[in-house]
């Protein structure tokens, strides 16, 4: 007896469905068999370096395979994003995914040379770290209304620095601009690191930086405001801005896992559980944390949705700092 045609296909869909999780199960189970290459599209020694190399050690713990960091440095980080996004999609090269390159970098580029959410398939949010607003230890200024006084009574002369145009230093420090109506010069360097030394020296008023939470613990300088909804866990007497009346400075660096668009869902979910071991038995969080971030861990859903929404944050706040590279 010949089967009518809807049943014929309503088994051939069931089989389908059927083989393609056992399919997707297996690929889960067989991931990974080599070398894994994590790509951090900045140079070597800085706070993204740091939270790459930590986070590499994590996966290569879980998965049971290397996990080699490459620095793909330049552009702002789009050169090393360029490169990964033209990647097979099967789980073996992933993408250290920052705010600089992936929220912000689309608004302040004209061509960055991918698409901000169709190239990427996010797999897992690890952390963001607020910036912190310093100065040197020996500066006059002991909180943010000081530097606002001293650069009101002098519009142009005072000066702030930043690892480069468009990264989340000198953003975080326009947005300090435009919330306290203020005008100072910005000094762009090539990284944070020389700006921070610029800092210490009292070549510089001040900096608004994510990477400065380690150097604070050695006396040189001192920090006066966390531009963060709460205060931070690292310097617990150092008021927020919002406490100090500057509601407006907020102000984070992101940092997640990305695999290349359309990798398969199998893969994702091994490396997003592996990212979340890594937090409830490695030292992962440890690590993060010691470099002043927030841990952030949750399912790749979830991380989507957040950047998605730091991609329509970071519009608002290119558009209001006026900031634009090329």
């Amino acid at each position: 007896m010949t089967m009518p045609h809807p049943i014929r296909r309503a088994l051939r869909a069931a089989l389908a469905a059927t083989l393609a999780v056992a399919a997707s199960a297996a690929l889960a189970q067989a991931y990974p068999q080599k070398t894994i290459r994590l790509v951090v599209p900045w140079p070597a020694g800085g706070a993204t370096d740091a939270v790459g190399r930590a986070l590499a050690e994590a996966l290569r713990a879980q998965l049971g395979q290397s996990v080699v960091v490459d620095n793909v440095a330049g552009a702002g980080g789009n050169i090393g994003t360029q490169q990964f996004v033209r990647q097979p999609a099967d789980g073996y090269t992933l993408l250290l995914a920052t705010s600089s390159t992936n929220s912000a970098n689309p608004y302040l580029y004209k061509k960055t040379g991918f698409d901000p959410v169709k190239d990427f398939t996010p797999v897992a949010s690890l952390a963001v770290i607020p910036s912190v607003m310093i100065v040197a230890a020996g500066s006059p200024y002991r909180a943010p209304a000081d530097v606002i006084r001293a650069a009101r009574a002098a519009p142009g002369r005072l000066s702030y620095g930043s690892g480069g145009v468009g990264n989340s230093a000198h953003l975080a420090g326009e947005l300090f601009k435009s919330v306290a109506g203020i005008d100072v010069i910005h000094v762009p360097y090539k990284g944070s690191a020389p700006a921070l030394t610029d800092v210490m020296a009292g070549q510089l008023d001040y900096m608004l930086d994510t990477g400065a939470y380690g150097q604070l613990k050695g006396g040189k300088i001192r920090a006066i405001a966390v531009a963060s909804d709460r205060r931070h866990p690292l310097l617990p007497a150092v008021p927020t801005f919002k406490e100090l009346g500057l509601a407006g400075m907020t102000m984070n660096a992101w940092y997640g896992l990305a695999a290349p668009a359309n990798t398969p869902p199998a893969i994702v979910e091994r490396l997003n559980a592996a990212v979340r071991a890594s937090f409830e038995t490695g030292d992962l969080k440890q690590r993060l944390t010691d470099l002043g971030a927030e841990v952030r861990p949750g399912d790749a859903a979830s991380f989507a949705t957040f950047w998605k929404s730091e991609l329509d944050r970071y519009a608002g706040l290119v558009k209001l700092t006026g900031a634009t590279l090329d």
